[in-house]
C-alpha cells in the first residue's frame, strides 16, 4: 500500500514537470513568432516599415501601422531590389536594410545604423580617400539632425531623389570593410564637413542650385557644402 502512493505521488510529479515544461515551451516560442512584422501585423513597427517604403516610393498608402496586402506587396518589391528573400515579411534581414531594428536593445539598434550608413557610404563614396568615406556619413548624420530633412536614417537615406546610389544599384552592392569602419567613425562623431548637409562630384553633377551652395571643405572628388 505504501509502494502504491509513492507510486502515484511521482507520478503526478511527473505529469506536474511536463506541464510545466510544455507551458514554458510554448511561451518562448511566441514572442519568436510575435517579432515578425508580416501580413496582419499592426503597430509601431509596421508604421516604420511603410514609411520606409512610402520614401522609396514602393508603397502610395496611409501610413497607418496596419500591414496589409498593399503594404505586403511593397515588402515583396523592396526585398527584390535588396537581393533578399521575396516572402511579403519584414524579418531580420528585411527590417536590418531598412535600417529598422527588429529589437529594442540599443546595442542591436546600434549595430542597425551602423549597417545602414556603411551601406550608404560604400555606394556614394566608392574608390573615395577614406576621410571622404566618413565626410559622406557625417553628412548623411547632419541631415537626420536637421530639421528640413527627416529624422531618422532611414528616412535620410531612403528619401526619393536624395542619392542616386539608391535608384542605380550601387545601394545593392557589397559592403567595403572600411565602409563599416567609416560609419562607427561618423557615429561616434566626426565630421570632416564641419556640419554639411550637401556634397557633390562636380564632375558627375550639373545641377546648378548644387553648383551655387558655398563650398566648405574639398575631399577627394567630393565638394561638400551646406
Amino acid at each position: 500500500m505504501k509502494i502504491r502512493k509513492i507510486i502515484q505521488l511521482f507520478s503526478f510529479f511527473l505529469l506536474f514537470v511536463i506541464s510545466i515544461t510544455f507551458i514554458a515551451t510554448n511561451i518562448t516560442l511566441v514572442p519568436t513568432e510575435d517579432a515578425l512584422s508580416k501580413y496582419g501585423s499592426r503597430g509601431e513597427e509596421v508604421k516604420k516599415i511603410q514609411r520606409v517604403l512610402k520614401n522609396q516610393g514602393l508603397y502610395n498608402g496611409n501610413i497607418d501601422g496596419i500591414f496589409g496586402k498593399q503594404t505586403q506587396n511593397a515588402v515583396r518589391t523592396f526585398q527584390k531590389n535588396n537581393g533578399l528573400a521575396v516572402d511579403g515579411i519584414a524579418g531580420p534581414k528585411t527590417l536590418k536594410a531598412m535600417g529598422i531594428s527588429s529589437s529594442s536593445s540599443s546595442s542591436s539598434n546600434r549595430e542597425g545604423d551602423v549597417y545602414l550608413l556603411a551601406r550608404i557610404i560604400s555606394a556614394e563614396a566608392r574608390g573615395e580617400p577614406y576621410k571622404g568615406q566618413v565626410a559622406v556619413g557625417a553628412v548623411v548624420l547632419n541631415r537626420v539632425k536637421s530639421p528640413s530633412f527627416p529624422n531618422t536614417l532611414s528616412g535620410v537615406i531612403y528619401q526619393k531623389g536624395a542619392f542616386t546610389a539608391i535608384t542605380d544599384g550601387q545601394f545593392n552592392q557589397p559592403i567595403s570593410d572600411s565602409a563599416y569602419k567609416a560609419a562607427r567613425d561618423a557615429l561616434n562623431g566626426w565630421d570632416p564637413t564641419n556640419g554639411c548637409l550637401y556634397y557633390y562630384n562636380p564632375k558627375k553633377t550639373s545641377n546648378k542650385w548644387m553648383h551655387s551652395r558655398p563650398i566648405i571643405t574639398v575631399i577627394g572628388n567630393h565638394r561638400f557644402c551646406k
